[in-house]
């Protein structure tokens, strides 16, 4: 039998954590076998049980793990990476378990570089001059008004994202799993659910329910528009927008992929135009609604996504969902909360979104 190919940086590794020991057979290991009804056909990774020949003559096996991608949640590198850092930091916690020897990353030409020393990992990034454009909304919000500046850049927003929506991906599974993780992530829509106390003003726990229950339901009126799968940044809020004197403006933290329905983005920028009048209904009419209405109009036109409006409802929700939560904005009141609250579920309830939604809120 054939040894498989193994990365170059292996047996140095091996020889780092067993002086001495060689690679006498490698065998890579099948998830099950047998011709039962219960045969495990596929499993999580692509394991290689090595036996080494130690320097007194002994031999022991080890098993070299690596992660495949698959459609259960391991499509992302990050993904895999995470799965063997998990397997790093909980293996010791469970008596009895197979212990863990060393973990790491193979990188380019089969060199190995191991990471069983680090601790939180880190990124180092470009500093990017200017102002987050959430100075801007709360500016408006003081002032009561927008200007012909603000309503340039609310515009600038919405061709900029109908631009990069035009990158379709054609990835049926990775549609699903940015509605799956719409709804199930930490910081998805029952993670921002799980964010809230019982007894948060404006937010009761059954009201909570009934918008995550209306939520999971659309999980299943996505099914059949993964056609929709595009580019997208998402994490496209005004946190995350630096502009510096004009329309230029810098992108930070790029999420979940980058890979969803245009949706995401679309109504992680907007929902901020009501959220920034949600306190103080006055400044509507005058300072961010006129945004709002802009953005809209902007988008639809450049991007000629009309089947937007039927789709949006629970990324909307969700949006809503987090800047009402106490977590985030703890001093917002309780009128206003619930402002956002009534939103989502006005989104959820129809069929499809009319932007007009936001305007009754301000009635």
């Amino acid at each position: 039998m054939l040894m498989p190919t193994l990365p170059a940086g292996l047996r140095e590794l091996l020889a780092s954590l067993f002086p001495g020991a060689e690679i006498i057979s490698a065998l890579a290991l099948a998830p099950d076998t047998g011709a039962s009804a219960t045969l495990k056909a596929e499993g999580y990774g692509a394991p290689l049980r090595l036996v080494l020949r130690e320097r007194g003559g002994q031999e022991r096996a080890v098993v070299f793990h690596t992660a495949t991608s698959d459609v259960f949640g391991h499509d992302r590198r990050a993904d895999r990476a995470e799965e063997m850092l998990l397997a790093w930091d909980t293996f010791p916690l469970v008596p009895g378990h197979v212990r863990a020897l060393d973990t790491g990353a193979v990188l380019s030409g089969g060199r190995l570089a191991s990471l069983r020393e680090a601790g939180e990992f880190y990124l180092l990034t470009e500093w990017a001059p200017g102002v987050p454009y959430a100075d801007d909304l709360r500016r408006i919000a003081t002032e009561g008004r927008s200007g012909e500046l603000d309503l340039a850049r609310a515009e600038a927003l919405a061709r900029y994202a109908a631009g990069l929506h035009r990158e379709k991906l054609g990835d049926p599974e990775r549609y699903r799993r940015a509605v799956r993780d719409l709804l199930g992530h930490g910081e998805g829509i029952f993670g921002m659910v799980d964010g809230y106390g019982p007894d948060v003003p404006g937010a009761p726990p059954d009201r909570l329910r009934r918008i995550e229950e209306a939520c999971l339901a659309w999980r299943w009126r996505l099914r059949g528009r993964e056609g929709r799968l595009s580019r997208t940044h998402g994490d496209f809020h005004p946190f995350n927008v630096v502009f510096e004197e004009g329309g230029r403006f810098t992108l930070l933290d790029a999420s979940r992929g980058c890979a969803g329905d245009p949706a995401d983005d679309v109504t992680a920028m907007a929902v901020n135009y009501v959220f920034f009048a949600a306190a103080r209904p006055e400044v509507w009419e005058r300072g961010t609604g006129p945004l709002w209405w802009l953005f809209w109009a902007s988008y639809l036109e450049e991007s000629g996504d009309g089947a937007l409006l039927e789709v949006l409802a629970p990324w909307l929700a969700w949006r809503c969902l987090v800047v009402a939560s106490p977590r985030f904005y703890p001093r917002l009141p309780p009128e206003a909360r619930d402002r956002m609250l009534r939103l989502a579920e006005r989104a959820l309830a129809a069929e499809s979104f009319d932007p007009c939604m936001a305007a009754e809120l301000f009635r």
